[in-house]
């Protein structure tokens, strides 16, 4: 699956866009630094979500929507369409 997958299965579950649970995280004090454990442990307790992600997540809590270029173009079911994710939900991306 792909990063954006990830993501947009997240919304889908939850009904809150990537750009929500960074707002969330937020005012939660989770941020730039904080340690992966208490943010994965917040979303399983309060969303119901498993750890893998949980983790897509915690990337975009704590280093912003940018990717590794890695995967990128690659095709296949990890490949990603940009470098860069959208956080402000799946209805709304535009489509290339």
């Amino acid at each position: 699956m792909s990063f954006q997958a990830y993501l947009d299965n997240i919304e889908t579950k939850t009904g809150i866009t990537p750009r929500g649970f960074i707002e969330l995280a937020t005012a939660k004090g989770f941020g730039l630094g904080t340690k992966a454990t208490p943010i994965v442990e917040w979303l399983a307790a309060d969303y119901g979500l498993g750890r893998g992600h949980a983790m897509a997540l915690v990337h975009v809590i704590t280093k912003g929507p940018q990717i590794s270029a890695k995967h990128v173009g690659a095709g296949g079911a990890h490949g990603d369409e940009s470098d860069t994710l959208w956080l402000d939900g799946k209805d709304t991306r535009p489509t290339a």
